[in-house]
């Protein structure tokens, strides 16, 4: 009996693996293939920012569009690239970053918008993060509470060499990524609604020096290291919660910044092969094209 009872839930559990089997050559939620990406993959949130991206690059072609996922491929200075919108939160770049993953990319930078905490950064600027506080859930459904959520090394290196190229202020530090836009970053909720031991968040974050505060960089991060990817993220300031300053802000300027980052992601690694070199080090230069 027991012998029936267990082939039969085998059985079962085959059959729904099979329906749904995440491996499968187009991806369940991305709809596209192997065939519609590059290696280096942008992540904005919003799907409209796809086409923003792809404005900056030679060309670019429509390969998906399901859902909050919208996924374009193209070349930028004759460097292949590819962008895919995540839409808001965690759980849907998590989403947009295993599918990508089993079809081929290997390097992911987000491109998004943020809230600021120093008066030293101005709305428009861009903040590149070194790491990010997990406040968020979806990382926990990978990882323990202490992992950390921390930037390549050589994606940051990327992107801050194409701010500089570009000439565009941007600020280098830790970011926090939440999983609520309103009270879980001590904004009031419907009603003026505040959750218990609220209304410190943003000067206890300013205190530990944190830069900035978003929504997907942590679980975006934490994956990438534990699939032995590489990741990053740039987000324009939209909000500086310590002025007050509200603006949605012009995102061509980080769509631009990690574009070009990625170009030179492209050329580190081509210097890097030619170098007999594992990793991107302060001995190894490229050129300014």
């Amino acid at each position: 009996m027991h012998i029936r009872q267990d082939i039969a839930v085998w059985d079962n559990r085959r059959r729904m693996e099979e329906s749904e089997d995440p491996n499968k050559n187009e991806q369940y939620h991305l709809e596209i293939t192997a065939d519609d990406i590059a290696e280096t993959v942008l992540l904005p949130g919003n799907p409209g920012r796809v086409e923003t991206i792809t404005d900056m690059w030679d060309q670019s072609t429509v390969c998906g569009d399901h859902r909050e996922f919208r996924t374009a491929t193209g070349t930028y200075r004759e460097t292949p690239i590819s962008v895919t919108s995540t839409g808001i939160g965690g759980p849907s770049a998590a989403i947009a970053m295993e599918e990508l993953a089993r079809i081929g990319a290997e390097s992911f930078i987000r491109v998004g918008s943020c809230g600021a905490l120093s008066a030293d950064v101005a709305v428009g600027d861009l903040i590149i993060s070194s790491g990010a506080i997990r406040q968020e859930g979806t990382s926990a459904e990978y990882v323990r509470d202490g992992y950390p959520a921390v930037a390549d090394y050589e994606v940051v290196s990327a992107l801050t060499t194409a701010a500089e190229r570009l000439g565009y202020d941007y600020h280098v530090g830790v970011t926090l990524s939440t999983d609520s836009f309103y009270p879980g970053q001590d904004r009031a909720g419907f009603n003026g609604y505040t959750p218990p031991e609220s209304g410190s968040l943003i000067e206890d974050l300013k205190e530990m020096n944190v830069l900035n505060i978003e929504m997907e960089a942590a679980t975006l991060l934490t994956i990438a290291n534990l699939y032995q990817l590489r990741a990053g993220a740039i987000c324009t300031v939209y909000a500086n919660r310590e002025t007050g300053v509200f603006q949605s802000g012009d995102d061509t300027k980080a769509a631009e910044t990690a574009s070009l980052g990625s170009h030179l992601l492209a050329k580190m690694d081509a210097v890097k092969r030619s170098a007999g070199a594992d990793q991107w080090h302060a001995g190894l230069s490229i050129d300014s094209e």
